[in-house]
């Protein structure tokens, strides 16, 4: 038992030191990715109203009651 204990001790304390930092890089207070590509830039040509128009006209259509009958 503690021949176990001294070899999985030293894994369990390297398992945290093995984490890759996740925040974001910023320089000079902007943050330094890439830009992403928005779904009205890229399908309706930076045309955000008709983006907002199609979505809109999505949700309304959508109705759980006709889903639900059979």
């Amino acid at each position: 038992m503690k021949r176990l204990f001294l070899i999985l001790a030293p894994l369990a304390f390297l398992a945290g030191c093995l984490e890759v930092d996740q925040h974001p890089h910023w320089v000079k207070g902007q943050y330094a990715g890439k830009k992403d590509n928005r779904q009205y830039d890229v399908h309706f040509h930076h045309d955000k109203l008709s983006w907002w128009g199609t979505i809109s006209n999505r949700n309304q259509h959508q109705n759980e009651y006709n889903r639900a009958n059979p």
